[in-house]
């Protein structure tokens, strides 16, 4: 039985920057894909600045007065930091190297909020020197370590705890992060503790408490029970005498990778104010996915179609689960949608779409409803905008996929695809063993 999905046109049409032309076939804002696919060919990643923009609006609008740190881990490429830059976007970062790379794309250090549970020394106390704008600890052992670098640096950190609420999102497993047992955050029961040892500590400036519990969350009832024990703990630490002055609500807010009704800004922001909006405390909020999954599509190009000894007629494209991991890691859907005119309307059969990596579990979609499409045809894998490009690798030695942006009608490569010989030109064979 073919997977229930919604057919092309309901995907098209639930994306606002896409759009069918009679001529052009599939559009992205005003550029034809595959006018795309013609200058760079593929595997390419496609980016809408209008969408960036349009997204970051709409949450800006939702939530006044709450600062948004963009999470840098869902996308990190320099144009994309940079559109959300201009519309007053901070980061949030989870590497020095992310710490860098915004700092670079123009988002100031002292809007920039350092999370995760691995950060090093060295890290720290770069992010310290570069001027960071709060350190989101993760364990006391994190915040014994930020102390002495700080305080051996001659620096104040702005800290706040993250706290392991142990709210289940009802996510995937994956992606929870806010559950007893996930290696996120400081269990609830060992806040009050920890906040009277931190606000003893030499070069430790508290300013509050963080919380994340995972991502592709759409109901509200998850945000409020994590944000209802943050309040609870606000209250407590106050009563002990400690300041408590900023939340961090982190992130989470769902996308509908395939017809899911939308998770509302809206709605999370009354989650936010129905908890925290009395504790006069400043709020802040870490989008990641949200902003960027809907800006993004991955192009591809039918390498081979095979028909025979198959269950089902099986597309092989030129992009796979190097390019785009999730649905061999997550069993994550994505809409896949033709390029040209004439694909987009003709009738559909149910196939399965593969990748070329010598992996069984190199699959986009199985039992997917398709257009017959030759070999050479063009396809679009949608919502790839989030957590595509960031995890993609080389395996199979196969070059990292190009990068364009559309604005309008304007498209830009921003990343060219990565040399077949730079892939191992930083290789050393050692003088001992025989080469020619």
């Amino acid at each position: 039985m073919s997977e229930p999905a919604p057919d092309a046109a309901d995907l098209i049409a639930a994306r606002p920057c896409l759009s069918r032309h009679a001529m052009d076939g599939l559009l992205m804002e005003g550029v034809p894909l595959a006018a795309v696919v013609a200058a760079f060919g593929t595997p390419t990643w496609v980016y809408s600045a209008g969408t960036l923009r349009t997204r970051y609006r709409m949450l800006a609008a939702a939530m006044p007065g709450i600062g948004i740190h963009y999470a840098v881990k869902a996308n990190d490429h320099l144009a994309l930091l940079a559109v959300l830059a201009a519309e007053g976007a901070g980061a949030d970062v989870v590497s020095i190297g992310e710490f860098h790379r915004a700092t670079q794309a123009g988002i100031p250090a002292h809007q920039i909020v350092f999370s995760g549970v691995g950060k090093t020394g060295e890290e720290l106390e770069a992010a310290l020197a570069g001027g960071v704008g709060q350190i989101n600890v993760e364990s006391a052992e994190e915040l014994a370590l930020l102390s002495t670098v700080a305080n051996r640096t001659g620096r104040t950190a702005r800290v706040a705890l993250r706290v392991n609420p142990d709210v289940d999102a009802g996510t995937h497993d994956k992606i929870a992060t806010g559950r007893a047992g996930d290696k996120f955050g400081i269990p609830h029961a060992d806040i009050a503790a920890l906040y009277a040892e931190a606000a003893a500590l030499p070069g430790i400036s508290l300013a509050g408490l963080a919380v994340h519990i995972g991502s592709q969350i759409f109901a509200s009832a998850p945000f409020r029970a994590a944000y209802a024990r943050l309040a609870a703990l606000v209250r407590e630490l106050r009563a002990d005498g400690y300041n408590v002055e900023a939340v961090d609500c982190g992130g989470g807010l769902g996308v509908p990778y395939q017809d899911e009704p939308a998770a509302l800004p809206e709605a999370w922001a009354g989650a936010i104010r129905a908890e925290l909006g009395d504790l006069g405390v400043s709020l802040a909020i870490e989008p990641g996915r949200w902003l960027v999954a809907p800006a993004g599509v991955l192009l591809a190009r039918v390498i081979r179609t095979r028909r025979l000894h198959m269950p089902r007629p099986l597309l092989v494209l030129d992009a796979a689960m190097n390019d785009l991991v999730r649905p061999a890691m997550y069993g994550a859907w994505h809409g896949i949608v033709p390029v040209c005119t004439k694909a987009l309307a003709a009738p559909t059969e149910p196939c399965d779409i593969a990748g070329p990596v010598c992996e069984s579990s190199d699959f986009f979609a199985r039992h997917r409803n398709m257009p017959p499409l030759s070999d050479g045809s063009f396809v679009a894998i949608l919502d790839a905008g989030a957590y595509g490009a960031v995890m993609s690798s080389t395996y199979n030695a196969r070059p990292l996929a190009a990068h364009v942006m559309v604005d309008g009608t304007d498209m830009a490569l921003i990343r060219p695809r990565q040399d077949m010989a730079a892939l191992w030109e930083k290789d050393i064979v050692p003088s001992w063993i025989a080469h020619d």
